[in-house]
């Protein structure tokens, strides 16, 4: 009995009782059925790889030939977009031309009518001048007698004038 106190004999008969359980139950039998399930799939999977890579290849070839034909296709448009931006600049200039013509010729209007309002406002400093320099001239100079004279003499004029 003292065979049962020993661990490497339950480790024995623990190691056959798992290898009868494993032969019952048909383990090897059912690796052996995924391991062929899932070697059928992957022939599957390169069957369907190789016919990708024949359509792969036929595609490469088609858009090969949509290549060289889109080639001569930009060589065109670039040669038309060429043309474009040419014209478009040379109208872009004339038109830059104009503009600057037409702003010459509004600021040439703007001096014009700066320097004529400037030559009103000096006519109308030199009137005013003119005036103030009268006024303390005459205010200076006439007497309320001179002021009554200068009256007189100009209400004559008006009469004689208006008969």
């Amino acid at each position: 009995m003292e065979a049962f106190y020993e661990p490497a004999n339950w480790v024995a008969i623990a190691t056959l009782l798992f290898a009868a359980l494993v032969l019952y139950l048909k383990v090897p039998a059912m690796v052996g059925e995924a391991l062929d399930k899932r070697a059928s799939e992957i022939a599957g999977e390169l069957d369907a790889a190789r016919r990708l890579r024949d359509e792969a290849q036929a595609l490469l070839a088609s858009y090969q030939r949509r290549t060289a034909n889109a080639e001569k296709e930009v060589e065109e448009i670039v040669e038309l977009a060429r043309a474009e931006a040419a014209r478009q600049s040379d109208e872009t200039k004339a038109s830059l031309a104009l503009q600057a013509e037409r702003r010459g010729k509004l600021v040439e209007e703007k001096i014009a009518r700066a320097e004529a309002q400037a030559i009103q406002e000096v006519r109308t400093a030199a009137v005013d001048a003119a005036i103030t320099a009268a006024r303390s001239l005459i205010n200076a100079s006439l007497t309320p007698e001179k002021a009554r004279e200068l009256i007189a003499q100009s209400i004559g004029d008006v009469r004689s004038k208006l008969h």
